[in-house]
């Protein structure tokens, strides 16, 4: 029998307490593995970021592996984005996995790796993730950059001032 080891990420601490984020990928992937007759082995819950694998839980389940004999054939998440957003990270960790006998798998991305095309959707779905936070922290920058240009005030208000934004009215 197939022995699946579950993981589940979010980035936040928030998402974790208040989002339902957990709950729903713990979900489907209890679901993935009812429906195809997998026994689930660990169930790992983690809420840091993916941009690297230097997470507490993401640790604590490598030693495991590599000290335990009877372990999971499979690491199941659901996205791969999931997995890491960091695309030599994940190739690297993937590879780590691989010796240690684990098969990484997304079960809303799913990929067999013994057909070479597959290995080009493997890149667009690492490397889509870490895109996307370059781009979200780009346009952060040039928006915080082009706010000082105006004049604004970035961050907190200092003490004895108040945060608010007014409307700037150009004269005639």
């Amino acid at each position: 029998m197939i022995v699946a080891d579950l993981y589940i990420r979010v980035s936040t601490d928030e998402q974790a307490d208040k989002g339902y984020s957990q709950r729903d990928q713990e979900e489907r992937l209890r679901r993935y593995c009812e429906h195809h007759d997998m026994k689930i082995g660990l169930v790992i819950f983690e809420d840091h970021s993916a941009k690297s694998f230097n997470r507490p839980e993401w640790t604590n389940y490598l030693t495991y592996i590599k000290k335990k004999s009877n372990k999971g054939n499979l690491l199941l998440f659901t996205k791969w984005d999931r997995f890491s957003r960091n695309t030599a990270d994940a190739y690297q960790m993937i590879g780590i996995l691989k010796k240690h006998g684990i098969t990484p798998q997304a079960i809303e991305q799913p990929l067999d790796m013994s057909i070479p095309e597959n290995k080009m959707m493997l890149a667009i779905y690492l490397s889509t993730p870490e895109v996307e936070n370059d781009r979200r922290a780009l346009n952060i920058f040039y928006g915080m950059r082009r706010a000082a240009k105006e004049g604004r005030l970035l961050g907190a208000a200092p003490y004895g001032m108040i945060n608010r934004c007014t409307k700037m009215v150009e004269s005639m």
